[in-house]
């Protein structure tokens, strides 16, 4: 019996789907609100701005330095809590009793290693397990990871378990011995919790990979893998397993001055290629169908002056 010539083409279509593989996700353009408010205090994230969107599968997570960075021949890292008050923050005490930070090695290899810190109290309880390989860490409030560079050890990537905050940065360059944190991301379903927040259910690292799976409390998980870390630059790639709708991603910053700021400035193109629009922190009223989001300085400042600018990019749908 002949087979019909529409069965011979649905064979023929279906065997180049499989030689082609998986089908790639588009790029897509997405939603950036701003909810930054004013502060007089350089130790409260004021700047918060939310990435949503109908569907997206993953997005590029950057820290790059600032393009000042080459003129610092003096930073300033230390806190400054002018202006501060912060006797009505929350303060959960840790499981148990702590005279001071308890400090425990997660993995460790003469080039990388992961560091954990549990602290007497946080503002949130330490409910998140980390998992690395067989081993699984609780009550951890601060995960490090660190890597051997040029002889000596450089911290560059931070991650709070029970709040789910990241903090990125460079190498430093050669002109300078250390670089800042500045500007924390959060990725995954954003909720408010007083402050934006990501709720985590576990953290997996993989060292030989150099990546973390978070799975979410609210469901669903994602994977944010460090792919190049140079002195110009870190780069994180972030897939998720499923699309997801809604908020899926934050920056959350600080902004007292333009000379007092983690970020002063935003830059940002959209899907009608029209090029970079730009704004203050504190004047940008939000956009739609963002393709490529900057945050950053364009003068040196007075907080944390080599911390590194931030840029979240192609952005992928379903």
């Amino acid at each position: 019996m002949r087979s019909r010539p529409e069965g011979r083409g649905a064979a023929a279509l279906a065997l180049l789907a499989v030689l082609a593989g998986p089908a790639r996700a588009g790029p897509i353009g997405v939603a950036v609100a701003n909810g930054t408010t004013p502060t007089a205090c350089a130790e409260t994230d004021n700047v918060s701005l939310v990435l949503s969107a109908p569907a997206v599968s993953g997005l590029r997570i950057e820290a790059r330095h600032p393009a000042y960075v080459g003129t610092l021949a003096i930073d300033s890292t230390a806190p400054d809590f002018t202006a501060c008050d912060m006797t009505k923050d929350p303060a959960v005490p840790a499981a148990a009793p702590l005279a001071g930070p308890r400090r425990v090695t997660l993995y460790e290899t003469p080039e990388l290693w992961l560091v954990g810190f549990t602290f007497p109290a946080f503002w949130r309880a330490a409910a998140t397990p980390v998992r690395v390989g067989g081993r699984t860490f609780q009550g951890l409030h601060l995960v490090q990871l660190w890597v051997w560079h040029k002889e000596r050890a450089e911290e560059v990537l931070v991650v709070y378990p029970p709040d789910g905050y990241w903090r990125a940065r460079p190498l430093p360059p050669a002109h300078l011995r250390a670089v800042a944190y500045g500007t924390s991301f959060l990725l995954g379903p954003v909720e408010d919790a007083g402050r934006p927040v990501v709720n985590l259910k576990e953290i997996a690292f993989d060292p030989a990979a150099k990546a973390f799976t978070l799975a979410f409390a609210a469901g669903g998980s994602a994977r944010l893998a460090m792919t190049e870390l140079s002195e110009a630059r870190l780069v994180l790639e972030a897939a998720f397993d499923r699309p997801r709708a809604g908020a899926f991603a934050a920056l959350r910053s600080m902004y007292v001055t333009e000379a007092n700021a983690d970020v002063a400035r935003l830059a940002w193109r959209t899907g009608a290629g029209t090029g970079w629009r730009e704004a203050k922190v504190t004047t940008f009223s939000g956009a739609a169908d963002v393709t490529a989001l900057w945050a950053g300085r364009v003068v040196p400042s007075a907080h944390n002056t080599s911390a590194p600018d931030m840029v979240l990019d192609r952005f992928a749908g379903p």
